[in-house]
């Protein structure tokens, strides 16, 4: 600022009072933004735990649990949260479309996934003659349906035959490719467990899951039912083809692990073949009630899993 006179004139003096003042008036400058720390991303368990019904096969044959409260079981008093069926629980509602979808609902209100039905008693897929072949996979229509509506992935069947080692697997394999068309009508599989005969032969059932070829045919390996087979080499040679897993337990050591098998070993291979879906419960004991049998195979499952996973 200049005078007429072309001088330049003193800038006023600025009090302290107005200092103060016109700094209260100016706005807050925003507060700097923190860094938000990345946190890990959890991790995906390893495989989850569903429970199979025939844990509780004394209670549901005596009356003391119905097949309709099975799901809010597994859930409420074991906090598992997904199960898998047996058909000798209710065998005559296999139509029965309103009792499927009561059982769907009341899986559904407890949160609870339901993710197969296991089949007995239908006949044998891999039968000698032709006739009672076919009729044993007609007999498996129903359940397939049945288990679309409960909304599960799977029916698990037997895939029993007589004859020598290869005959039987093309017995075999000529039932469950028929079936597994039927089903994949539907979305569904058909998974075949180890369960007797020449199908507790791990090498024997591998090759017939090779000449079926079928994306919607493959294996439920059960830790314990094998026999005079190689449990271990078993469990191996059927995990390429599986789409669940039996964890079968019968007794455990003061330390809680299962005396028969191997869980760490087993779960290793499970695993390492890539498997990451539904590991079932399946108590078969004597020594321990059928609840606590249950809870001390979820224990291990869950403590072996934590170790693998670490």
């Amino acid at each position: 600022m200049q005078s007429s006179s072309g001088t330049p004139c003193p800038r006023p003096l600025v009090g302290r009072r107005r200092l103060l003042a016109l700094a209260a008036s100016l706005p807050l400058a925003a507060p700097a933004l923190r860094t938000a720390t990345a946190q890990p991303a959890p991790k995906e368990p390893l495989y989850r735990i569903s429970l199979a019904q025939w844990s509780l096969h004394n209670a549901l044959f005596s009356g003391k649990l119905d097949n309709l409260d099975f799901p809010r079981a597994a859930k409420r008093q074991f906090g598992i949260e997904a199960v898998e069926y047996v058909n000798q629980f209710f065998k005559d509602k296999a139509k029965d479309a309103a009792y499927l979808g009561d059982l769907a609902k009341r899986a559904a209100d407890e949160g609870v996934t339901n993710v197969l039905v296991m089949c007995d008693g239908l006949g044998n897929l891999g039968d000698a003659d032709a006739s009672a072949r076919t009729k044993a996979i007609e007999n498996h229509f129903p359940w397939v349906e049945a288990a679309k509506r409960l909304g599960c992935h799977s029916i698990r069947v037997n895939a029993a035959s007589k004859g020598s080692f290869e005959e039987q697997q093309k017995l075999a394999a000529d039932g469950l490719v028929r079936l597994a068309d039927y089903a994949s009508q539907m979305g569904m599989n058909v998974i075949v467990e180890n369960h007797g005969g020449l199908s507790s032969n791990g090498e024997w059932l591998a090759g017939v899951m090779r000449l079926v070829a079928k994306p919607n045919c493959g294996t439920l390996p059960d830790f314990g039912n094998f026999h005079d087979y190689d449990r271990y080499r078993g469990v191996e040679e059927l995990m390429p083809f599986a789409k669940g897993v039996s964890a079968k337990s019968h007794e455990f050591d003061a330390d809680g692990n299962e005396v028969r098998t191997d869980y760490r070993r087993m779960l290793k291979l499970v695993t390492a073949a890539g498997y990451r879906g539904w590991v079932g419960i399946e108590y078969e004991g004597k020594a321990l009630p059928e609840p606590e049998g249950i809870v001390a195979t979820k224990k291990l499952l869950e403590r072996v899993r934590s170790e693998l996973q670490a």
